[in-house]
């Protein structure tokens, strides 16, 4: 009654290296940190605001 579940990937299982994965991880994240500061510049808030006010 026990069956193990194999988790479906949509589309060819296309085997990926680690380091593949992480430089594309990477990249996902340096985009979504561009779009967050660019979000925070249009706010009128400065990156070296926001570091002021943690270190403080």
């Amino acid at each position: 009654m026990s069956e193990e579940v194999v988790p479906q990937q949509a589309g060819p299982v296309q085997p990926k290296g680690l380091l593949q994965q992480m430089e594309e991880l990477m990249a996902a994240l340096n985009a979504d940190l561009s779009a967050l500061d660019a979000d925070f510049q249009s706010a009128g808030v400065s990156s070296t605001s926001m570091e002021e006010t943690e270190a403080g």
